[in-house]
């Protein structure tokens, strides 16, 4: 065993001025008068309120700033831990760090060399400092969670959850026990985070990346998922079931509050938009989370996706805890503190109730000035302080804020104290003689103000079992003090006993709120069939939070006999404003309804809420009754029960049906009369409209409803904005084979003269599926269009690319017309389409000499697009042409040479010789990049935010094709809304010029290549067990059936055009970084 002892001394250099200023006693900070850069708060402050005052605290390579009254040291570095990641304590108060190597390749790299450590610090002199380090664990894969727990330390290292053991006391771990398996490992190995202690003792985890898992729940049954779940189960492993499930790429922090409230931080609750993506959110069991994802599919839902409590922004939270004691202040006891990994500060966020659920109130707790400081982990020590854990610069897997990899730049563990705060005496009670304390001592101890000496009761109470039950009954139960009665109930959970039952069931009359809360969480957990009247009676409370949790519990004990009891509470729901699919816009609303409706589907008795589906009643129970019968597994809704409430008169009904048909498809036949009566209904509003398409797209999976836009497309008589509706409905389908009825009814419009109906014909052939045989009249249609001078260029060069075969031949004229509209003043999807025409297009020969002209003229986007023109009849003359074009052409900052090599393979030595030189151009490593980035940088310093706004937006630019700032812009790309607050001047100039040189999560282009021997690049926006939808441009998707892909691979070439600097002048370049650094 490696053993490493520092004096006190060792650590001056690395921060001699932080610890002479934290040494005690401390003098007096810097304090400044501005206050903390606020997170993106739930709860505004009063309007008076002052600005807070912070305290800055210099270090070696930072400054962290906290709130005034609180003090920062380093307390662990080199050479005790390297770049720790996750901590835990053990009971004697030693702290186990996951130890990174510093290596950031992919998850496969990672679990073949398995390079990781942990390692136990020691404060030997009682300071506050560690001063001792040895590693008690080594060969670990990528560690991403810690807990100490009965002697063990449990570490997530995807895929497997590690239980490590000294069984011999010489401080190593002899013994690896693989205590869970999710058997999934993918590239970014957030597959697993935890494990994470709840207070009735259970251990929870969280799984992310959307790979397929199989487990036995506790009834037998098999549970399938790709989606994100919190789990849980006992610590012996038994039990495991889902807490709740979600579409977001990687949840990852789990806390709990004292009443056994969950939370969950992660990443990706929402497609990035208006400056919102990773979040805080109340995690209330059955729930399903954002953002919407494929792989929620066949999941329970009650309505929407369950509301975001804090909205982040791209913050990537790390490590989060709730904090316990009084140390920080009464106020701060409950508040959750997060890891903000990208914006590289924590976040105090204060819980606020709110009805059935929370809003927070959020500031920073710490921040640093260095990009580097990369916060993971946050955890209350036993004296109430607060350690920090700071990762350093090393990592950059699947992260582009990291930018590059630092592995040179080592982390640390820092501890933040209240100045002032009373010493805590014997914090974790290591004096007390535990060994040999009775019960009903160990009760007393459950209202201790030291939280470790709160927990170390209740475990060994737990242990005794029945033993304990009496004790608790006695003690614990009739405690003056509410937190001891809470912690009662939290020890009666982990006892396996009648006893206890019964003793949880008398903490259900409790004159306090919280511990009621509390007896309700564990009466849902234990599943106890007994408390009946009681659980009755609460669902009536005014208090929304206990009937949730009663609602909660009854839905989990299946018991039929409180149907009423839940429809009645959905009835005293009361006024709100509703989403489009009929759920609450009010998160407290929509958290109680959830909770009413998921306890219905639980429970599964159809009959007594079928009954209330057909009642003409309180529409707030009705809509309950009728998307719990909908969820139900055996609920049997039929069209007949639905039918009705899609023409209410009361819109939460109707928007309820509508959602409800909407997952139906089967259901086609039985609604095409009622939809050929909407869609020939006069004086519809934009919203009317706007819903119908929605429910004709999402039922025309169903042969009626397809045969109903055939012929509402095809009817020259029907209303034109009938027809428009019938034709974007057939756009959005998202069928895997077109129907072959819906080729004709296009082929009538497109030979028509209506310009708005050949548009939006255009529009929805170019979206749909063409089967394997083409069309013939269909193509020969488009391609009339194409060649119809009287249309619009776009619409005839859309229509040109969306024929299937495309031409036949390529007259002068139209040649010429193409070539034209690759001219850089055409808009960039002119451009674009334009280039993608020329590149299927038969050309002559003598065309094909004439494009390698217009090659010197070609931006980034479009040369790598006009490639495939110059692959047929590749002759000397033709290769010489076209690399002599391309040296001098502003589009060769578009092409790689993984791109030409390929094309001049096919050409004569000759060209391919004269091709090694055009490849020198193109060959720029990543210090050829670097330098450029730096030139640039040097050059872009005067940059104007508002004319930057304009080149944003500019033709030139092309930005907002793809990219969203606030709610304006394409979704092709990434949310830019506060791009500015997580991406330095460096990153965005690299982004702009080297789009390739790293990928934002979620953004990752991909290479599919079919049976039938293309290959298609793009973004995955949608991956079923049916097909797989390309994003292949800002307004383009290519759909794959599953059964035609070879094999998927991820791309090395951005989707973006790389180059801007040779599209962009340096003026209008520093006006664009500089409108970007600013978006925060």
């Amino acid at each position: 065993m490696k053993t490493i002892r520092l004096s006190r001394a060792a650590f001056l250099p690395l921060a001699a001025f932080a610890f002479a200023a934290c040494s005690r006693p401390a003098p007096e900070p810097k304090v400044a008068a501005a206050p903390p850069t606020p997170a993106a708060a739930s709860v505004a402050p009063p309007a008076a309120a002052p600005a807070a005052r912070t305290a800055a605290f210099k270090f070696a390579n930072q400054t962290l700033t906290v709130p005034d009254g609180f003090t920062v040291e380093l307390v662990a570095g080199p050479p005790l831990v390297d770049r720790p990641i996750s901590v835990a304590f053990d009971e004697q108060g030693r702290l186990y760090a996951t130890d990174s190597s510093g290596l950031s390749d992919k998850s496969d790299k990672q679990f073949e060399l398995k390079p990781h450590r942990v390692v136990r610090l020691e404060d030997t002199d009682g300071d506050g400092r560690f001063d001792k380090s040895a590693v008690f664990a080594e060969h670990m894969m990528f560690p991403q969670g810690a807990l100490f727990y009965e002697g063990s330390l449990y570490v997530a290292a995807p895929p497997h959850i590690w239980k490590l053991t000294d069984t011999d006391g010489d401080g190593v771990s002899d013994e690896r026990v693989a205590w869970y398996d999710g058997k999934t490992l993918t590239g970014c190995a957030n597959d697993l985070h935890g494990p994470y202690l709840g207070p009735e003792g259970w251990f929870y985890w969280t799984k992310g990346a959307f790979a397929e898992q199989r487990h036995t729940l506790p009834n037998g049954k098999s549970f399938v998922t790709r989606a994100s779940h919190i789990f849980r189960s006992r610590p012996d492993g038994t039990g495991l079931e889902p807490v709740l499930t979600g579409g977001m790429d990687n949840p990852v922090g789990v806390t709990f509050t004292a009443t056994g409230e969950r939370f969950l931080s992660g990443t990706f609750f929402q497609i990035p938009a208006a400056g919102k993506r990773d979040g805080l959110i109340h995690a209330i069991y059955g729930g399903v989370y954002g953002k919407e994802n494929a792989a929620l599919a066949g999941h329970p839902r009650t309505g929407d996706l369950m509301p975001i409590v804090t909205h982040m922004g791209a913050a990537a939270p790390c490590g989060s805890m709730t904090y316990r004691s009084r140390g920080f202040g009464g106020d701060y006891q409950d508040n959750q503190f997060v890891c903000y990994f990208n914006l590289r500060k924590i976040v105090r966020h204060e819980l606020v109730a709110d009805g059935a659920t929370f809003k927070t109130r959020d500031t920073d707790f710490v921040t640093s000035d260095s990009l580097d400081f990369r916060p993971t982990d946050v955890l209350e020590d036993a004296d109430g302080s607060v350690l920090v854990v700071d990762t350093g610069g090393w990592y950059k897997i699947c992260c582009p804020t990291s930018q590059l990899a630092k592995p040179d730049v080592l982390g640390g563990i820092y501890r933040i104290r209240k100045t002032g705060a009373t010493r805590v005496e014997d914090p974790r009670g290591k004096k007390l003689p535990w060994g040999t304390l009775p019960p009903t001592d160990l009760a007393a101890l459950l209202a201790d103000e030291r939280p470790e000496v709160v927990q170390r009761a209740i475990y060994l109470l737990g242990q005794r079992g029945a033993a304990g039950v009496t004790a608790l009954m006695q003690k614990g139960l009739n405690s003056p003090s509410v937190a001891a009665r809470r912690n009662a109930v939290w020890t009666l959970a982990r006892i396996d006993d009648a006893a206890a039952r019964a003793g949880v069931r008398r903490a259900l009359n409790d004159g306090d709120t919280s511990v009621v809360q509390t007896a309700l969480q564990v009466v849902s957990l234990w599943r106890d069939q007994h408390p009946n009247d009681r659980l009755t009676s609460l669902l009536a409370a005014g208090n929304p939070a206990l009937v949730r949790a009663a609602a909660e519990a009854v839905g989990r004990i299946g018991g039929a006999w409180a149907i009423d009891g839940l429809l009645a509470a959905a009835g005293r729901l009361g006024e709100t404003k509703f989403t489009a699919t009929g759920s609450p816009e009010n998160p407290a609303d929509r958290a109680l309804e959830h909770a009413l409706i998921y306890a219905l589907i639980e429970i599964g008795q159809r009959d007594p809420v079928l009954a209330h589906v057909k009642s003409a009643g309180n529409p707030r129970l009705v809509r309950v009754a009728l998307v719990a019968l909908d969820q139900m597994e055996g609920g049997k809704l039929a069209p007949d029960d639905v039918l009705p409430w899609l023409s209410s008169t009361v819109p939460i009904l109707k928007q309820t049906a509508a959602w409800t048909v909407g997952h139906h498809p089967e259901w086609g036949g039985a609604l095409a009369s009622f939809y050929r009566a909407r869609l020939t209904a006069k004086s519809q509003s934009d919203v009317e409209r706007g819903e119908l398409q929605g429910q004709l797209t999402q039922l025309a999976k169903a042969t009626a409803i397809q045969e109903l836009l055939a012929t509402t497309v095809s009817d020259a008589g029907a209303d034109r904005d009938a027809r428009l509706l019938a034709l974007r409905a057939m756009a959005a389908s998202g069928l895997k084979e077109t129907p072959a009825g819906w080729f004709p009814a296009l082929v009538a419009l497109l030979s028509g003269d209506d310009a708005a109906l050949i548009r939006q014909a255009v529009a929805t052939a170019r979206d749909l599926p063409m089967p394997k045989t083409v069309p013939a009249a269909l193509s020969a249609a488009l391609v009339k269009v194409g060649r119809n001078a009287g249309v619009p260029a776009d619409v005839r060069l859309d229509a040109l690319a969306a024929a299937p075969g495309g031409l036949s031949a390529v007259e002068p004229d139209l040649f010429d017309f193409l070539c034209g509209h690759l001219d850089g003043k055409e808009p960039m999807l002119v451009r674009g389409a334009a280039a993608s025409v020329l590149a299927r297009a038969p050309l002559a020969p003598p065309q094909q000499l004439a494009l390698t002209a217009t090659m010197k003229t070609v931006g980034p986007l479009e040369a790598p697009k006009l490639l495939p023109a110059f692959e047929k009849a590749p002759g000397e003359a033709l290769g010489l042409a076209l690399i002599a074009s391309l040296k001098g052409s502003a589009g060769l900052a578009g092409l790689r040479v993984s791109l030409l090599k390929p094309l001049f393979a096919k050409y004569p030595a000759s060209v391919q010789q004269q091709g090694e030189g055009l490849f020198a151009l193109l060959d720029a490593d990543a210090a050829r990049q670097t330098a450029r980035v730096e030139e640039l940088l040097a050059a872009t310093k005067d940059g104007d935010i508002r004319r930057g706004q304009v080149v944003f937006h500019s033709d030139k630019a092309a930005c907002s094709l793809c990219h969203t700032i606030g709610y304006r812009g394409g979704r092709l790309g990434p949310d830019l809304t506060n791009i500015g607050r997580i991406r330095t001047e460096r990153d965005l100039l690299e982004g702009l010029v080297f789009p390739s040189a790293s990928f934002v999560r979620g953004y990752e282009p991909f290479t599919i290549k079919t049976k039938r021997g293309e290959d298609l690049t793009g973004l995955i926006r949608k991956d079923t067990a049916e097909e797989v939808v390309l994003a292949t441009g800002p307004e383009t998707e290519q759909r794959v059936a599953r059964a035609d892909i070879q094999e998927v691979q991820p791309g090395a070439v951005s989707q973006m055009p790389p180059g801007l600097d040779a599209v962009l002048t340096k003026q209008e370049l520093a006006d664009l970084l500089a409108f970007l650094k600013s978006r925060s």
